[in-house]
């Protein structure tokens, strides 16, 4: 289980994420909605301890993030919402070299990213400069990358931009498959079809402060009368056009 408690991140006097207090399930697909600047990326890269949270603490299954940060790192598949990494490798470069990050035996490493790479569809490009791929194919090699030490808690920054129709299909899959077995998925979107599709709960934010926690059908329960984009654009206080 992801706990954050008390987390509130400031920049200056700006205060990107506020008193965030949220608990993510173990076999839990967990989407976290909001526009840009809302807090979502914020929210994981305190997760994925890219930044420092100003005050509170995050716990994975007890252990808090600021105590037991490497253990929590190597527990965690991420996939950022830009692909623009590693751009001067290939492909099987780049994921090898994961692979041996976190101590995955080379013939597993191997085995996982044939696997992984006729699942995507990008097999034939393994030996290519990841500089040489369109933002699609960078999203698949990110996606690999993030599942070559097979983790338990997968966390995705819009993974679903710039994919292929089949390839996005199958991630979903993968995602319903993964929390199936008791593991967590985390992952931010803007599109709110696809949170209904995937998400067992979602957390809206808005200028840092999540604002809505539980099931899209509570949500729907809420604000009966109303379809969901609707009810996300007034809890959002964006302007919603009648006609």
């Amino acid at each position: 289980m992801i706990r954050f408690e008390h987390v509130s991140k400031l920049y200056g006097d700006k205060e990107a994420l506020s008193d965030l207090n949220v608990s993510i399930e173990n076999g839990e697909i967990f989407g976290l909605i909001g526009h840009n600047g809302a807090g979502k990326t914020t929210t994981i890269s305190i997760l994925t301890s890219i930044i420092d949270a100003t005050y509170g603490e995050v716990y994975v299954d007890d252990l808090a993030l600021s105590k037991h940060r490497d253990e929590i790192k190597k527990r965690i598949g991420y996939v950022p919402d830009s692909p623009d990494l590693f751009l001067n490798l290939t492909a099987s470069e780049y994921w090898h070299f994961l692979a041996k990050i976190y101590g995955v035996a080379d013939a597993e490493a191997s085995e996982r990213i044939d696997r992984l790479s006729h699942l995507f569809d990008i097999a034939e490009h393994v030996d290519d400069l990841i500089e040489s791929f369109s933002h699609g194919m960078r999203q698949k090699v990110i996606l690999i990358g993030a599942l070559i030490s097979n983790p338990d808690i997968w966390i995705l920054d819009e993974p679903l931009t710039g994919l292929d129709p089949q390839a996005s299909f199958d991630l979903k899959e993968m995602m319903r498959e993964h929390a199936r077995g008791g593991n967590t998925v985390l992952f931010s979107t803007h599109v709110l079809a696809v949170a209904e599709q995937l998400c067992d709960r979602i957390g809206i934010l808005k200028e840092g402060k999540l604002i809505f926690v539980g099931s899209l059908e509570e949500l729907k329960a809420n604000h009966p009368n109303k379809d969901l984009e609707t009810i996300y654009l007034e809890l959002a206080g964006r302007k919603v056009e009648e006609g």
